[in-house]
């Protein structure tokens, strides 16, 4: 696969091409923008772009592990 799509004079995507979205946070793990983010992301001007740009660094704190699951369950043993 190319990645000449993000090679175009302008904003850079964030994405990381780790594409899951946090049940809770409802903003993906790799680049931690939102579903309608992500969406809207080849329509916005740069400056719109740039704005979540900057946003994004704070957002990280938002994705909290999840708690269970089997090594919670054999942690209690």
């Amino acid at each position: 696969m190319s990645d000449d799509v993000w090679k175009r004079a302008e904003v850079e995507s964030p994405c990381i091409k780790i594409c899951v979205v946090h049940p809770e946070a409802r903003l993906c793990t790799g680049c931690l923008r939102s579903i309608d983010e992500i969406g809207r992301w080849s329509r916005m001007d740069p400056a719109e772009r740039r704005e979540i740009m900057d946003e994004l660094p704070g957002r990280a704190g938002q994705l909290t592990k999840r708690r269970g699951g089997r090594a919670a369950r054999l942690a209690g043993r």
